[in-house]
């Protein structure tokens, strides 16, 4: 997706950018479990920029695929990189030291129940985040791209 010749920017949360740096710095040896949550770094398109924005996100497994939470902490309104894969669904993904690119879809309706258990036994405020929002959190589904 990137061919790594474009500039990447960082989430511009103070915390969240000392974590990708950690991560990066160390090949995910510190960063890949981040308070004991299994995280990884995704690297987006910006849908209005056009610019490479990375962040780190909690992530679960089903199967061959990732699975990811647009919690947004519970905000009205849906996270950034989530808006950025629904306009650009390709993305870049480092797991560890493993980097590949994967392409997001949105859990189906009939998808998302049993997803959304699997991710809030890993992070249990998911599921305090979705009774306090006022919008359908949605989970999303990483398949890697073929290489």
């Amino acid at each position: 997706m990137t061919g790594f010749d474009d500039e990447v920017f960082d989430s511009p949360t103070p915390w969240v950018a000392e974590h990708i740096r950690a991560y990066l710095d160390t090949g995910g040896t510190n960063g890949h479990l981040y308070q004991g949550w299994p995280t990884l770094l995704l690297t987006t398109r910006g849908r209005r920029s056009g610019k490479l924005r990375r962040t780190a996100l909690i992530y679960g497994r089903d199967d061959e695929r990732y699975v990811l939470v647009a919690s947004n902490a519970g905000a009205a309104q849906h996270p950034a990189w989530y808006l950025n894969l629904a306009e650009h669904p390709q993305a870049d993904v480092q797991i560890g030291a493993e980097t590949f690119t994967v392409r997001a879809r949105t859990a189906t309706a009939q998808e998302t129940p049993p997803l959304w258990r699997r991710m809030a036994a890993i992070f249990p405020m998911y599921d305090t985040y979705q009774a306090q929002s006022v919008r359908r959190i949605p989970v999303v589904i990483l398949d890697k791209e073929p290489c």
